[in-house]
């Protein structure tokens, strides 16, 4: 989520009331969580296991909840619940705002899209040109379609990510200040859903084609000319390279990339990254050939034990 115009490290300091290591006027152009940062960007960590992976990222600033010193051209927030400082600051620039229309005064459609009955069009969203909105589509605040998209009944666009912090007695919510981005010629199925980022983008690349009742997770980039059949499922901070399909009920982890021109044939579990250009099956998946002889290898054992 980018800030125009952008703040200074003393002006955040400020903001969450803590102290901080580094130049006062130091620029914060952006807020973002640790997985999608850019130079300039204010991110957060609470947990040692992750310190290293802050610290060491692009971000120039991280909220963090243990006294050092800054490394070389970053700056250091330092906070007793960083998650809690990171949310408010997501709910200063980014903050919840009711509609009492189906169609936003705020929202931008463009020449020739078709809004069918139903829709709900959500603040600042824009809409290309020459786009089919089924009926019953919700379009969540500060989503961008492209043109020549169409979306069938029932989708969910911009929803909130699933992103929560436990704590002791309840679970704490990371507010969405993202988006979700359609490109140009990109079909969406019917009740299919695609969260926005946490406070970056969620992308669906020009071409791709995603079938009924997918899930689709916050702050994943989809690639270009992608296929993707029902019920699959796609987590958060997944990176997924052009022209990759993904046959039906395929469930892909968390924080992995999927390469360019990779298939995945149906109810495969993704659990790591996968090279591009092979085809995949199984859960963990491997290379298809492979998984096909470890199963007729399987089916062999009860004559093999037999004989033993």
């Amino acid at each position: 989520m980018r800030l125009t115009p952008s703040l200074s490290l003393e002006e955040v300091a400020g903001m969450i009331r803590a102290e901080f290591d580094g130049d006062p006027g130091m620029p914060v152009t952006g807020i973002n969580e640790i997985h999608r940062v850019e130079k300039g960007d204010i991110t957060f960590v609470d947990h040692p296991k992750y310190y290293k992976k802050a610290l060491s990222s692009a971000a120039t600033t991280i909220i963090i909840n243990q006294r050092m010193a800054s490394p070389n051209g970053k700056a250091l927030i330092f906070s007793d619940d960083p998650f809690r400082d990171f949310v408010s600051l997501i709910q200063r620039y980014r903050p919840f705002e009711s509609s009492g229309t189906m169609i936003s005064p705020t929202a931008i459609v463009g020449q020739g899209t078709i809004i069918q009955p139903g829709v709900f069009i959500g603040n600042h969203v824009r809409i290309g040109e020459n786009c089919l909105i089924h009926p019953n589509v919700s379009i969540y605040d500060h989503s961008v379609i492209g043109d020549h998209v169409i979306i069938h009944s029932g989708a969910v666009i911009g929803a909130d990510a699933f992103y929560f912090k436990r704590r002791p007695t309840h679970y704490d919510k990371l507010e969405s200040g993202g988006r979700a981005v359609i490109q140009d010629h990109v079909e969406i199925g019917a009740n299919t859903t695609i969260d926005k980022g946490v406070s970056g983008d969620t992308i669906v690349g020009a071409g791709s084609k995603l079938d009924n009742l997918i899930q689709i997770g916050h702050d994943t980039i989809i690639g270009k000319n992608c296929l993707f059949a029902a019920h699959v499922g796609v987590a958060g901070c997944v990176n997924i390279e052009d022209d990759v399909i993904l046959w039906g009920q395929v469930g892909v982890q968390k924080d992995l990339t999927i390469g360019r021109g990779a298939v995945v044939l149906g109810q495969s579990g993704i659990a790591k990254s996968l090279e591009g250009n092979k085809t995949y099956f199984g859960s963990p998946v491997l290379e298809a050939r492979e998984k096909m002889k470890e199963l007729a290898m399987m089916k062999r054992l009860p004559g093999i034990i037999e004989k033993l």
